[in-house]
Parts: structure tokens; C-alpha cells; sequence
């Protein structure tokens, strides 16, 4: 039996793993695939620096020409992040005939479609797994465990160093400024922390779940979208006293046809497994109609866990490769000709319960016109706290609602921050409780 030609294009930090991972595991992996993977050829701008894996000087090389001009090169490795230029390489070595292996999640998002099609056209495969939960197989468990079921709906936790922060500031009732230059500190948050906590990663990843799920192209700037930049120590414990803790989770439900889809920070109670996935950990909460509740926990992050499902997808092409077949597993999960665009919910129309806090003068009368407001837009209170007596001075007033419409949430918020009563802008947060379980 042939042996399997590797080509890698990216020797940072994940690369590094997928070397260290093929030169440990190699007996296991030869025993379990029949045959040897050989990683012939690595590129990369940097060739000279260290890394924790020692390699053979002549597979080092800063031309990519040397991978994509190999034609014993079956798969190519690509690890270099990014729009440009990930998509020349990937698109270059589907043209080729090569199989691809890939971690990239905002090129996918966005160019996926394309690829996807090329890709067909060329009758090779491209591997996405460690895209999406690092270490997690929720492609697979999507794409091919949960065939049988039409997916109802999808929650996670697709952010470590969001999770890591909100995890933080709840056992260490710590500042979220405080929290996010500890995690810089240890290497969980960029320097420029913007794609993780205000939710763009996670909008990648939940892009990539929904066209597995729906098989349908997802408009990436159409998913209603919020970061956890402005959740407060304060709201955090109230969240605690109200049975809560606070995530930034991903939403997906399926609505006769509508797909309500949106990625905010959320109030889940105590008792459900997503509330107690923290640290950097990740976690996937799917139910099929058929399967029912499906629970995916791990490491969405870091070297080795996401090298682990780099060479998974590397397993299951070479497999492929070595039977003379190719596109068994469809790469969005559905056979489809024509891939029509994913129809999104407005998020005005979504159903959900609510926490308020309203920062408000202690005076009489006070609680009344809040409650009263909200009753015009028939919102239904649930609970109400109040601590603290200052009078004339501001206070906080924290209610949680029955389920309410957003579009009358939004409109009935728009009053309560006209009062002369109101300080400052209410602080809203959805909670997601009843439809959990």
C-alpha cells in the first residue's frame, strides 16, 4: 500500500503540533491507517527559529512552489490563518488535484462556499475539523453521526478566552478589564483581543455549524452579534443570585423554515451542563430530532488539542486516498446542486426571557413606571431585587421577565431610558432557561 505525501504550509504554533503530533504518534498512526504519512515538505516565511519539534533541514523551504509543484504531495497542510494568502494557497492546491487540510475558520466563513464548490469540481477533499471546537469533532458529529436527524438546534460555547474572562470575573469576582490582561498575560487573549470578545470568532464557528446543519450558505454579516466587553462585575453577581452564570453563547433554532441564528452573552442556570463548561474549554449542545440531546466538551484551543483534529481530517482523506475515492462526505453534508442562502430570523422577532438593570433614582413611584411600561408592551415580569436605600442617588433595580418578544423588550427600553428617573443606559441580558433542557 502507498504511502501518504504530506505538504504543510504554516510551521507557527499550530503547525508545530501537527509536526510534534505526526513524529510521537507515528507508530499509531501507521498501524491504524495501513500505511506511513510522510510529511515531505514544510513552508514557511520563518525557517531559522526554534521550535519545540526538531525537523530535518532540507524539509524546510520559504516556497510554497516547492508544495504545489510536487505532484507526490496528495495533502496540503494549510496553517497560515488569515484571508490573504490562505485563500491563493488553498485555491491553488485545489486546482491542482490536492486534497486540503485546514483550521480556517474566518476563510471558510467567509470564502467556504467557494472552496466548497472548487473543491467538488476537482473531486478532491478539504478537512475543516479543527475550524471549528479545536479538538471537539462537532463537524463530524454533524456531518456525518447526526445524519439521520434534522438538527433543531445548536448551542456553544465556541470561545476559550471568552469563556476563560467570564469564567474569571464569576470565581474571582474579578474587573473584566482586570480579567482580560490576565489573559494576555498567560497567552489565552491577543494583544488585540477584538475577534474574541466581541464575538466575531464565535460568529465564524457559527457560521460553519449552520451550513453543516441547513446546508445552505450563511450570510456571515447577517448573524446578530454582541461581545462581552460591557458585561459588568455587577451583572455577574446578580446573574449568581438569580441562579445563573454568565456565557457568550452561540444560538441556533430552526422555526418552520426560519433559522433563528445570534451570538451574545447569555444567562444560563446552574443546573445545565453549558453553564459549568469553563476556563478555556468549549462546548457544543445539539439536539437532533431524532438523537435528542447531544453534549460535545473539550479543548477548543491551544497546539495540541486543535493538532489532534488537524490530523484527524488528514486519517480520514488519506483513507479516501488509499480506497481511490473522494468526496464520500460531501463537505457541507448535503448532496446539493444548487446551495441557496440561508433564510435568518430578524432578531427583533426572537422569543426569549430577559434580566434588566436599570440604574435608578430611589424615589417613590419609581418601580411603577418601569413596571408599568413594560406592561404597554406586554412584558411580564418575573423577579425584581433591589438592595441599597440612597435617596435622591442612583440605584440598581434588577428584573428578570417571562418570555418576551425582543422587538417589545427593545421598544419598551427605549422609554425606560427617556425617564428623568434613568441614569443610565439599562443593561440588558437574554436568558436562555426553559428551552435548554
Amino acid at each position: 500500500m502507498r504511502n501518504i505525501k504530506l505538504g504543510l504550509i504554516g510551521f507557527g504554533n499550530i503547525g508545530t503540533g501537527v509536526v510534534k503530533l505526526l513524529k510521537e504518534n507515528a507508530d499509531i498512526l501507521e498501524r491504524r491507517l495501513g500505511t506511513r504519512l510522510i510529511l515531505k515538505r514544510i513552508v514557511d516565511i520563518d525557517i531559522t527559529s526554534q521550535r519545540i519539534v526538531s525537523v530535518e533541514p532540507q524539509l524546510l523551504s520559504t516556497d510554497v512552489n516547492s508544495i504545489m509543484n510536487d505532484p507526490e504531495i496528495d495533502i496540503v497542510i494549510e496553517l497560515v490563518g488569515g484571508y490573504d494568502p490562505a485563500l491563493h494557497f488553498i485555491t491553488e492546491a485545489l486546482n491542482k488535484g490536492k486534497h486540503v487540510v485546514t483550521a480556517n475558520k474566518a476563510l471558510l466563513a467567509t470564502f467556504g462556499n467557494d472552496l466548497f464548490e472548487l473543491a467538488e469540481k476537482k473531486a478532491v477533499n478539504i478537512g475543516f475539523e479543527a475550524s471549528v471546537g479545536g479538538t471537539i469533532p462537532i463537524i463530524k458529529t454533524i456531518r456525518e453521526a447526526l445524519v439521520a436527524n434534522r438538527i433543531l438546534s445548536v448551542l456553544g460555547i465556541m470561545n476559550g478566552t471568552s469563556n476563560f474572562i467570564l469564567t474569571k470575573m464569576t470565581d474571582d469576582r474579578k474587573d473584566f478589564k482586570v480579567v482580560l490582561k490576565e489573559a494576555q498575560d498567560l497567552g489565552f487573549a491577543e494583544a488585540d483581543p477584538s475577534f474574541d470578545i466581541e464575538g466575531i470568532d464565535t460568529a465564524h464557528k457559527l457560521a460553519i455549524v449552520l451550513t453543516l446543519s441547513y446546508g445552505k450558505r450563511v450570510p456571515l454579516d447577517e448573524l446578530y452579534r454582541e461581545g462581552i466587553s460591557d458585561i459588568s462585575q455587577q451583572d455577574v453577581e446578580f446573574a449568581g443570585e438569580l441562579g445563573y452564570r454568565v456565557k457568550l453563547l452561540a444560538i441556533a433554532r430552526q422555526h418552520d423554515g426560519l433559522i433563528e441564528a445570534r451570538i451574545h452573552p447569555t444567562m444560563v442556570p446552574f443546573h445545565h451542563l453549558l453553564a459549568n463548561v469553563n476556563g478555556n474549554y468549549n462546548a457544543f449542545h445539539i439536539i437532533g430530532d431524532a438523537s435528542d440531546s447531544v453534549f460535545l466538551y473539550g479543548q477548543g484551543a491551544g497546539m495540541m488539542p486543535t493538532a489532534s483534529a488537524v490530523v484527524s481530517d488528514i486519517i480520514d482523506i488519506s483513507r479516501d486516498i488509499l480506497k481511490g475515492i473522494s468526496w464520500r462526505v460531501p463537505a457541507r453534508s448535503f448532496q446539493e446542486k444548487v446551495i441557496e442562502e440561508i433564510e435568518l430570523m430578524p432578531v427583533d422577532e426572537i422569543i426569549s426571557h430577559y434580566y434588566f438593570r436599570f440604574s435608578a433614582l430611589d424615589r417613590p413611584g419609581v418601580l411603577s413606571k418601569i413596571a408599568g411600561i413594560l406592561a404597554e408592551e406586554n412584558i411580564s415580569i418575573a423577579t425584581v431585587i433591589q438592595k441599597g436605600r440612597k435617596q435622591g442617588q442612583a440605584v440598581p433595580i434588577v428584573m428578570t421577565t417571562h418570555r418576551s418578544k425582543e422587538k417589545n423588550v427593545q421598544r419598551a427600553l427605549r422609554q425606560i431610558d427617556r425617564l428623568d428617573i434613568v441614569q443610565d443606559r439599562t443593561v440588558l441580558i437574554r436568558i436562555e432557561d426553559d428551552r435548554l433542557s
